[in-house]
């Protein structure tokens, strides 16, 4: 299994973008720019539902209103239908350490990663583009990122002062 911080919040831990938890709405859906990363359109939402995993961008999301068990919405939005987000430029000096998620078209599989060292969101999303092959890709947050993946010898030090969180659990052997 594995958990890692699934997008920005408030100092109080609040969600900042749209939180959907079980079918329940703690967020709305935020459809315009803002300051920072996630205002920094497009950005997206990751939408779970049975059997599927999807990445939209905001305002797709919003047009096609699938019907999700869980979603969380960050930005800027990595990888948009297979083009790197538009404002992202090769010779960045903008280098954090990033994490996010990428699906595939058919939903079937959705792809966490974490960078190991700092990395610009050119790098990042070339990534899940290049490397992945996935079409679609969303930034979950930057220096504040961690992953916790025992099988990975990944602690996820610090995991306890983050907001939004996703994971995998597997049943005890």
């Amino acid at each position: 299994g594995f958990a890692t911080n699934a997008g920005m919040y408030h100092e109080d831990r609040r969600p900042v973008g749209h939180y959907l938890e079980d079918g329940v709405e703690v967020q709305r859906v935020i459809p315009n720019a803002g300051p920072g990363n996630f205002g920094l359109l497009p950005n997206g939402v990751l939408c779970l539902r049975d059997g599927r995993a999807d990445v939209f961008e905001t305002t797709d999301y919003l047009d096609r209103a699938p019907v999700c068990r869980d979603a969380t919405q960050s930005g800027p939005m990595l990888v948009i239908d297979g083009e790197l987000h538009p404002r992202f430029l090769v010779d960045s000096t903008s280098r954090y350490i990033r994490n996010g998620v990428g699906t595939s078209a058919d939903g079937t599989r959705a792809v966490f990663a974490i960078s190991d060292t700092t990395v610009t969101f050119h790098e990042f999303g070339s990534l899940f583009r290049d490397h992945l092959g996935l079409k679609n890709a969303l930034y979950f947050d930057g220096n504040i990122s961690r992953l916790r993946a025992p099988d990975l010898g990944r602690s996820g030090s610090g995991f306890t002062t983050l907001g939004p969180i996703i994971g995998v659990v597997e049943p005890a052997q």
